[in-house]
């Protein structure tokens, strides 16, 4: 697979750009640039001081970071958050806080991993779905616990 050029541009002179924290990681950190106080239940869209040119063909999935949900059960609340090729606003992070106690939100603080990935667009068309599967119609709870 060839590399890929992504081109983010800093809206504040605070901005930090995304980074890959290990060699191999799939999401680049996303850094806060700004400051809120998520109150138990309380969610904020918290600003990245970027945005971004992604690929066409490419979307952006705004993921948590499993150490702010595991210490603190702060996650974003739209999980995966997509932000779209032709997106050109700022980046924010839409943070919740399912903790029972309030998360101080740092400017500088990595808050959510941003993994980039192909996108498919497939032709949507109107047909009878009859292909028999072993699964059938089964949803939720069907294939066990």
């Amino acid at each position: 697979m060839g590399r890929m050029r992504i081109c983010f541009e800093r809206l504040t002179p605070t901005a930090i750009l995304p980074r890959y924290a290990h060699a191999g990681d799939a999401g680049m950190d996303l850094f806060a640039d700004g400051a809120a106080t998520l109150g138990p239940g309380g969610r904020a869209a918290i600003p990245t001081g970027l945005r971004v040119a992604l690929p066409e063909g490419t979307e952006g999935q705004v993921r948590p970071r499993s150490g702010l949900a595991l210490r603190h059960g702060v996650t974003v609340a739209n999980a995966p958050g997509t932000i779209d090729a032709g997106f050109r606003g700022e980046l924010k992070v839409l943070l919740i806080n399912l903790g029972q106690e309030s998360f101080a939100v740092e400017r500088g603080m990595r808050i959510a991993q941003l993994v980039v990935a192909p996108v498919l667009r497939p032709e949507v068309t109107e047909a009878p779905v009859d292909c028999a599967t072993e699964r059938g119609a089964g949803g939720f709870g069907s294939s066990g616990l």
